[in-house]
């Protein structure tokens, strides 16, 4: 048992390493050595657990995505009891979301997936089903619960989360310069209220006394 959880632990600490290493130098410059300096660990043992280059490249970019997706979807959980103010609700849950979309974490994944997607086409896949897929799903299913007590309008609430981390996260690349640009807490909540605003508008139940 004390050598799987180890063996378990060395890859983690592989990957993260690998991810930090690509952040920085790009797929093409970084070297195994230098992630095996990074991960406190021999560069065969990179080896013993991935296979080459390639394979860690991949395995390094899912496990960065999944681990951007749990922070994600904790950040939903507000919607699951969202209290007598839908709108506080809802705008303190899109500003949490918008600050893990900001985040350096999330930054250099985005870095690598616009810069590495020609030579590696199918982490696109990866990424999108270990993000924006799954955060919809879930926002989805929690739209879905508001929609049935009266909370929001009746409506297809796939579309409705689609919608709104659209208007959420839309605004960002131009503003934040594709990630190369932090932007700042007030920043971030224009984008909020602005979003949820417009969702409201076009989401919020006719008496609108369900939302306040």
């Amino acid at each position: 048992m004390t050598t799987s959880r180890g063996r378990i632990d060395k890859r983690q600490a592989i990957l993260r390493g690998a991810f930090a290493v690509f952040a920085r130098q790009g797929y093409a410059q970084a070297c195994v050595q230098e992630i095996a300096d990074e991960a406190g660990v021999a560069k065969p043992t990179v080896y013993n657990h991935l296979t080459d280059k390639a394979t860690l490249f991949r395995h390094a970019v899912q496990d960065a995505a999944q681990a951007a997706l749990q922070q994600r979807l904790a950040a939903l959980e507000p919607l699951v009891e969202p209290g007598d103010n839908l709108r506080d609700a809802l705008e303190g849950v899109g500003h949490e979301l918008l600050r893990l979309y900001c985040d350096e974490h999330s930054c250099a994944l985005r870095r690598l997936l616009y810069s590495e997607i020609i030579c590696f086409p199918d982490i696109l896949d990866v990424v999108t089903e270990s993000g924006p897929h799954r955060l919809t799903q879930a926002l989805a299913d929690r739209l879905a619960r508001l929609i049935l007590v009266g909370r929001l309008r009746a409506g297809d609430p796939d579309l409705a989360a689609e919608q709104l981390l659209a208007l959420l996260v839309g605004p960002l690349e131009a503003r934040s310069r594709m990630g190369t640009r932090l932007l700042g807490d007030d920043e971030l909540w224009v984008v909020t209220r602005g979003a949820v605003d417009t969702f409201l508008q076009a989401y919020a139940p006719s008496d609108r006394q369900s939302i306040i």
